[in-house]
């Protein structure tokens, strides 16, 4: 005899649970396997395939994508692959620190604000995501010409000389991969910090804890989910950004981006460019691993 429970007020049984659970997964798991899984396995695919002449592609199977990524070619090793490679993650690594260490206490200021006016403060840092990216990188562009005030600040300071502009430039490229990532810093962090037990921070204060130990013993600990989401947020999609190195940049300095974007563009050599893309993902879920395992050191140890 089938044996019946009771979900959600109706008598039924656990094979139709399943059977109904399974059905509302179902919508789910194809959206994920057609955007997510299937994409990623033709890219696995074409990474392994040859490049015709014309530029296509050739259906027989071969390496010469990772010897060339790995910098092996016919006139003998080439480093310039490794080095595109470590400045991509030296820049969004630069870029994580700066944003989440300008998001911290920004957030802190906003959740200890009056209620009209987190709002009125939320909505201002969200409102840069309602614009493409392209536009607000034009702006940047504007913003440091030599006519406006920040690049006749940094003449007068003898940082540049007078009349020139402050781009292209590594500065106005991490100053653009900053603002591109702040907002989510933001709006990562809020919820963790809105919703921190002030009892905890009010005991360690009434225990004489020094301002830095109460920080890292009653602040950080509840602070840590969301920052680990921010890290995640700002760090993953600097390590493929490539429109604002390309327009604050000069393309001058190719970043792993640049060269994925060249490949499937003017280069015309799409194994390599997966091989490629499949390096991007490989770093970005290191870095993912990595800060997901600090995260959980750091909870464990606090």
């Amino acid at each position: 005899m089938t044996e019946r429970v009771v979900a959600y007020g109706h008598l039924t049984t656990r094979r139709a649970l399943l059977a109904k659970g399974g059905l509302l997964m179902v919508g789910g798991i194809a959206w994920l396997a057609s955007f997510l899984l299937l994409p990623g396995l033709i890219l696995v695919l074409v990474a392994f395939l040859q490049r015709d002449p014309d530029g296509g592609i050739t259906w027989a199977f071969s390496l010469d994508s990772f010897r060339q990524l790995f910098g092996i070619t016919s006139s003998g090793l080439s480093a310039a692959n490794l080095w595109i490679m470590l400045r991509s993650v030296a820049l969004a690594v630069i870029t994580t620190v700066v944003a989440v260490g300008i998001a911290y206490p920004m957030t802190f200021f906003i959740a200890r604000a009056a209620p009209r006016k987190r709002l009125l403060w939320l909505s201002l840092v969200a409102i840069p995501l309602c614009t493409n990216l392209v536009i607000r990188t034009y702006a940047w562009k504007l913003l440091l010409s030599a006519r406006l005030p920040p690049a006749r600040l940094a003449a007068m300071l003898g940082w540049l000389e007078p009349g020139r502009d402050l781009l292209p430039s590594w500065s106005a490229v991490c100053i653009g991969m900053v603002s591109a990532a702040l907002p989510f810093a933001v709006i990562s962090l809020y919820p963790s910090i809105e919703r921190l037990d002030r009892s905890l921070i009010e005991a360690a204060q009434d225990l004489y804890a020094s301002p830095v130990r109460v920080f890292m013993q009653a602040i950080l600990p509840q602070t840590l989910p969301g920052l680990s989401v921010a890290i995640l947020l700002t760090f993953v999609p600097a390590m493929g950004m490539f429109v604002i190195t390309d327009m604050l940049g000069g393309a001058k300095h190719w970043l792993i981006g640049n060269l994925i974007q060249h490949q499937f563009g003017q280069g015309r050599n799409v194994p390599y460019g997966a091989a490629m893309s499949l390096v991007l993902i490989a770093l970005t879920l290191l870095g993912v691993y990595s800060s997901r395992r600090q995260a959980g050191r750091s909870a464990e140890v606090l």
